[in-house]
């Protein structure tokens, strides 16, 4: 199973980035997302390489391991602590 994503991130000035977002076997949790919710994404960038009508293309997108409602400040404390801890570790 395979859940995708487009989140829009909005900086101080208002200006705003989109990035593609795929979550690979997600727990039935992330079909309950409503588009304008706010989400806090732990994972990698990632960029791959395809052929598309006889070219090379790339597409780079965010590889989630988590994707949790902003709102469940606990369990996205503990997701963000998780997560530097991975980074300290390497």
């Amino acid at each position: 199973m395979l859940a995708t994503y487009e989140v829009t991130t909005r900086g101080d000035d208002g200006t705003a980035a989109t990035a593609p977002v795929v979550w690979f076997d997600p727990p039935a949790s992330a079909w309950q997302l409503d588009a304008g919710d706010e989400v806090t994404i732990v994972g990698e960038v990632r960029r791959r390489f395809f052929r598309s009508n006889g070219r090379t293309e790339s597409r780079t997108e965010v590889i989630a391991s988590t994707v949790l409602p902003t709102r469940r400040k606990a369990q996205v404390s503990r997701a963000l602590e998780n997560a530097m801890a991975h980074i300290e570790d390497a």
